[in-house]
């Protein structure tokens, strides 16, 4: 059966002076501000679609990084993964350049190589990638304690 999500963005104003919401359907993600300097400058309190992006990306690639690692039967005990989502001026536009995940892992008894190899595994795995796959360079490191 197919999961379908929602989130519902309001915008007031100008690009440069407006401001918005995002909010997702469910009630789990609240309201949430988003301005285009938060985008571009400091996010002062608001947030951006590249956060929200970042986010979607951490979240879905820790939990086909754990799924990979269960298969393997080596569970982690814990994965915690940064994402950082590039946005930069490209020509005439902005875009999405790089998705970089940093993930720090505590799983009993796998090696740093094989750990490595799990990362990478679950980096082209995870549907968020998938979906940025073509347009945004992803790339994974991968760190065991």
């Amino acid at each position: 059966m197919a999961a379908k999500r929602s989130a519902q963005a309001v915008w007031e104003g100008d690009l440069a002076h407006g401001h918005g919401t995002v909010k997702g359907t469910s009630g789990a993600l609240g309201e949430v501000a988003v301005s285009w300097a938060a985008r571009t400058e400091a996010p002062g309190g608001k947030s951006s679609p590249e956060e929200l992006l970042a986010a979607a990306e951490a979240s879905c690639f820790s939990m086909a990084l754990s799924a990979g690692l269960g298969r393997a039967q080596k569970p982690p005990r814990r994965l915690q993964t940064t994402a950082t989502a590039t946005f930069d001026k490209v020509g005439d536009g902005w875009k999405v350049t790089t998705m970089e995940l940093e993930v720090v892992g505590s799983v009993p008894g796998i090696t740093a190589p094989e750990f490595e190899a799990a990362a990478k595994a679950a980096s082209e795995g995870c549907p968020i990638s998938s979906a940025l796959k073509g347009n945004v360079a992803v790339s994974v490191k991968a760190r065991l304690v």
